[in-house]
């Protein structure tokens, strides 16, 4: 026997779940199919910008996660040899920042939507779709077909819906870096965060759930025969660019297996279509250096929920609300997509980068504005501007007397990369 829903979300973690929990409330049958169950382990950074805790706390699941993993309300945000401390993330952004292990955190989102009604079938693998007339009308899988209205991808970077309906990928970015991370027990480290670039590497480290303390680094892909021969050390070796944070891995002691990726690249993809959409990292996927992927995920579901209630509300055209969706997302997430590709930049830090971080550390106001740009509060382009990046490079033009070829070659880049990356007309279904 078929069975009918309004909607089915394929993947239940971080977006499909607050998604699925959303349109239950809001009234309408939903179905939510993954092949995973639960807990259990996915890639990911894990931390969640304050943006995204804010989504938490309307999902009515903050209170629970914070009873397993600690508030964070400040940290240290290092470039190379500056490091600036930030303090309040609460006061300044109405939440503060959490590092959930995913095992954890989809487990928890995964309760809610079945506590607000919605059908959640774990270990059940989509195997196709099913279409009429050139609309998606439902799913396939090995216990059966399931109906639907409207089918919404949730599934992921190797998406089994974006595969199936030839959702295009578009303004493709290259990984720069191969991303390890490891849990730690002992540490005794504060609930603080530490986020930054040093000698050519990114890092993330701060306390998650369980007692845990979860440290990621971004290593140049150079490094990788380093890893393959010898992970640990390789690994652990990252992190002397870093003193302060080795020594507070050095206090602990390893939890599990060291974890890597270097498989990955950037992308925005087409992420509306008839009867179909995509959401979180099946329609988007941006470098991993500023951790904003959890709280996109959040963010995009509570869009997406609304512009779903209108679509099957009874308007003229279902699809509509949708497509309008994709463009509000690719316009969000423009902006932060190269933010965090330049971020993830390997090698040494050129002169006027150099020196824009320079700047930033020495000014309390654009460090407020730092921390804005990686909770999506403030555009990038708000805070570092064209005549910004200029002035900054007149400076390291006289004080790098040595390298002023480099500064003008890299002050180029910058200008051909702002008209490059300006907002432009995205594509629409």
């Amino acid at each position: 026997m078929t069975e009918t829903f309004d909607v089915v979300i394929v993947g239940a973690r971080c977006a499909g779940s607050p998604l699925a929990t959303q349109l239950a409330r809001d009234g309408l049958s939903v179905c939510v199919l993954d092949k995973a169950t639960f807990p259990s382990e996915t890639l990911s950074t894990h931390g969640i910008q304050p943006a995204g805790v804010r989504v938490l706390k309307r999902l009515g699941v903050f209170d629970e996660l914070v009873s397993l993993a600690p508030p964070i309300d400040e940290g240290t945000v290092a470039f190379d040899d500056l490091e600036m401390d930030v303090v309040g993330l609460t006061e300044r952004s109405g939440a503060p920042l959490l590092c959930v292990r995913r095992r954890t955190l989809d487990a928890v989102l995964v309760d809610a939507a079945r506590a607000a009604d919605a059908d959640v079938r774990t270990g059940t693998a989509v195997t196709g779709l099913i279409r009429e007339n050139g609309r998606v009308t439902g799913v396939r899988t090995a216990s059966g077909d399931v109906r639907s209205r409207l089918v919404v991808g949730a599934d992921g970077v190797r998406s089994t819906v974006a595969d199936v309906v030839g959702a295009v990928k578009y303004a493709p970015t290259p990984s720069r870096r191969i991303f390890a991370w490891a849990y730690f027990e002992g540490t005794d480290a504060g609930p603080r965060v530490l986020l930054g670039n040093k000698e050519g590497c990114g890092f993330l480290a701060c306390p998650t759930d369980d007692g845990l303390f979860m440290a990621a680094a971004g290593v140049p892909p150079d490094h990788r025969q380093q890893l393959l021969d010898d992970r640990e050390k390789a690994y652990l070796r990252s992190f002397e660019a870093w003193p302060e944070l080795a020594a507070l891995i050095a206090r602990g002691r390893r939890v599990g297996p060291i974890r890597v990726t270097w498989s990955w690249e950037g992308y925005l993809r087409q992420s509306a279509g008839p009867g179909w959409a995509l959401i979180g990292d099946a329609g988007h996927f941006k470098d991993p250096t500023p951790g904003q992927g959890i709280a996109d995920a959040l963010r995009q579901s509570e869009t997406m929920a609304a512009a779903i209630v209108t679509a099957l509300g009874g308007t003229a055209d279902p699809d509509q609300p949708l497509r309008e969706w994709w463009r509000w997302r690719d316009q969000d997430a423009w902006e932060m997509y190269w933010f965090a590709y330049d971020m993830g930049a390997p090698g040494a830090t050129p002169p006027v980068l150099k020196e824009i971080q320079r700047t930033i550390a020495a000014d309390p106001a654009l460090i407020d504005g730092m921390v804005g740009v990686l909770n999506h509060d403030v555009l990038p382009s708000k805070v570092f501007t064209p005549s910004f990046a200029l002035a900054a490079a007149a400076r390291a033009f006289r004080r790098e007397r040595g390298h002023r070829r480099e500064v003008l070659r890299e002050l180029r880049e910058l200008l051909a990369n702002e008209v490059r990356r300006r907002p432009r007309r995205f594509p629409t279904a």
